[in-house]
């Protein structure tokens, strides 16, 4: 009877697993058996006991002692016990994420940003002025002219009158002497006429009445001036028939402000000249005298 109860019970405890101590202490056994260090180790030899083996003392034995023994270790950066989910983890959810810390920003940042963003107009209106120097340096230009260089520049309308005044005032701008020069200019190098010189002094901005002014000192003989033209044009023309010849000469000087009757009676007196070999006449010319 003993010796069947006894068999059964080893055969009980034969069919639960060994307990493998994790921290590497004794652990007792279901039924209050004696430590399992016991347990055979693979690296023992075959003819060693685990009687042989001695005992560990110090290792813990209850989640209290090993509360404990974890006080004693160091700690790393992260002082949450590691069965803790961090802050990332799904399982805290929006809760345990941390509020966003606000910040109180002084007035008078905003105050200063916003005054460091207005230029000063000083520097905008010298910054003007040198550009309208140097464009002066290459070309005259009119008052209407000298107004859209300051514009881009972003003057305000004060400060362009102001500059503009100035500018006068010192002969750097004046309308009356530019549209003198663009009427010889355009009469004696281009050869163009009135029509040709009112254009073009209404595209460089000139009033109209200083245009009208300038054109009146002209004297009225856009004919003449037209035959001058013609002439210097007719010579390269004379190798095409009367027609294309005189087709294009009028185009020419059409382009140039002579029209209409003006323009005919030049081309084809320039185109005789040159079929006919009639040659050009002196140029002197006889003008009643007073």
């Amino acid at each position: 009877m003993t010796d069947t109860s006894g068999g059964g019970s080893n055969s009980s405890d034969e069919r639960l697993a060994p307990v493998i101590p994790l921290f590497g202490g004794a652990r007792k056994g279901p039924k209050g058996s004696e430590s399992l260090a016991a347990v055979e180790a693979p690296s023992l030899a075959a003819d060693e006991t685990p009687e042989a083996l001695p005992p560990i003392t110090d290792a813990p034995t209850t989640w209290t002692q090993i509360a404990k023994r974890s006080e004693t270790l160091p700690r790393t950066v992260d002082s949450e016990p590691s069965g803790t989910p961090s802050e990332r983890h799904p399982a805290r959810g929006g809760a345990g994420a941390p509020a966003p810390k606000l910040r109180v920003v002084p007035q008078d940042a905003d105050t200063s940003d916003s005054e460091n963003d207005v230029p000063d107009p000083e520097k905008v209106r010298e910054a003007g002025s040198e550009s309208l120097v140097r464009k002066l340096r290459t070309r005259s230009l009119s008052i209407s002219e000298a107004r859209q260089v300051l514009r881009g520049h972003h003057l305000d309308a004060g400060q362009i009158d102001d500059v503009i005044d100035d500018f006068c005032r010192r002969g750097y701008l004046d309308d009356v002497m530019l549209a003198n020069q663009l009427v010889e200019s355009g009469t004696q190098r281009k050869g163009q006429g009135r029509v040709a010189l009112s254009r073009a002094l209404a595209q460089r901005g000139i009033p109209r009445d200083v245009a009208d002014a300038a054109l009146d000192e002209l004297p009225d003989d856009d004919a003449e001036r037209a035959l001058d033209f013609a002439r210097t044009k007719a010579r390269s023309l004379s190798r095409l028939d009367g027609d294309t010849a005189l087709r294009r000469l009028m185009g020419q000087l059409a382009r140039r402000g002579y029209g209409g009757s003006v323009a005919m009676t030049a081309a084809k007196t320039a185109l005789a000249e040159v079929t006919f070999g009639g040659g050009r006449p002196t140029g002197v010319r006889f003008v009643d005298s007073d």
